[in-house]
């Protein structure tokens, strides 16, 4: 085995973990391999040679690669309603496939993947790498260009937007699909009551379809909240297969065997705090949905 191929092995046993850094800096699996492809670029034109933490190095060039590309995204914005769901990472409802789990090991719901979205770029990189995959402050601080003093500040930002924004869910996946049941037969009986009920005061249901400048729809309140899904009577000849979304309990919605939404939910002390739909159809027929026929 040449040197080549010996770098090469040796990155691709971090390739997952790369990936899992990248799609929770950036929200897009398809961003997100294209940062660890531009890693592996820089690995093989680089000397290596005094480096002892491989993983730790490539970690960081990561994140130096996703902030290069949030800070690109963010000059591209001219219309701020323009944002939209991340990419949802799609699952039986009996476990999460084995290519995913890497990429959820901290159950990276869509829900705190967008408060994420919200964070400058900075930020969200001194957060996800430290937060998430416990990189010292003084290896974050050179990347954006900082103090270490100033780069734990910046997480701690993130982190008091992050925890007031993003509900943590409840563990129990039993429990998550037997809300969401519950939650479904109230809808489709029109029961507002029933809705009501299984949603928590302040719940917060956010749209992505797709349709040029509308950006996210955001609903806030249960009373708001049950009233737009009553709506959901109107797709009677829909039929709704249970799947993890990132991880929680969620629903892939087909019409004719073609997909028309992808719904997320947040179970919080057994109640729904968020719903995050994907109803774009550009983006839903990207999915790869045959996992869920497995």
């Amino acid at each position: 085995m040449n040197e080549h191929d010996f770098l090469a092995d040796r990155f691709e046993a971090h390739r997952s973990h790369l990936k899992a850094v990248a799609y929770r800096m950036l929200g897009s699996l398809t961003e997100a391999d294209d940062a660890v492809q531009e890693a592996w670029l820089r690995l093989s034109r680089s000397d290596t040679s005094e480096v002892g933490n491989l993983a730790g190095w490539l970690t960081t060039v990561v994140g130096r690669v996703c902030l290069d590309m949030l800070r690109s995204r963010a000059a591209r914005r001219e219309d701020p309603m323009g944002e939209h769901l991340p990419d949802p990472i799609i699952s039986p409802a009996n476990g999460i496939d084995p290519e995913h789990a890497a990429l959820l090991a901290d159950s990276v719901g869509l829900a705190l993947l967008v408060v994420l979205e919200t964070l400058n770029p900075a930020e969200r990189l001194a957060f996800v790498l430290h937060d998430m995959f416990a990189v010292p402050f003084e290896e974050i601080a050179p990347i954006v260009g900082r103090t270490p003093a100033a780069a734990r500040q910046m997480a701690s930002r993130a982190r008091r937007r992050v925890q007031g924004a993003a509900p943590t869910p409840d563990p129990d996946l039993t429990r998550q699909r037997e809300v969401v049941e519950a939650f479904l037969a109230a809808a489709h009986g029109g029961s507002f009551d029933a809705l009501v009920a299984v949603l928590d005061p302040e719940v917060v249901l956010r749209a992505d379809t797709g349709l040029p400048g509308a950006g996210l729809r955001v609903v806030r309140g249960a009373a708001a909240v049950a009233g737009q899904a009553l709506t959901f009577r109107r797709f009677g000849n829909s039929r709704s297969t249970p799947a993890l979304v990132n991880g929680l309990a969620g629903l892939v919605n087909t019409t004719n065997g073609e997909p028309v939404s992808v719904m997320s939910f947040t179970i919080t002390n057994g109640r729904i705090a968020a719903i995050d739909i994907l109803a774009d159809p550009d983006r839903l027929r990207q999915l790869d949905l045959a996992v869920l026929d497995a």
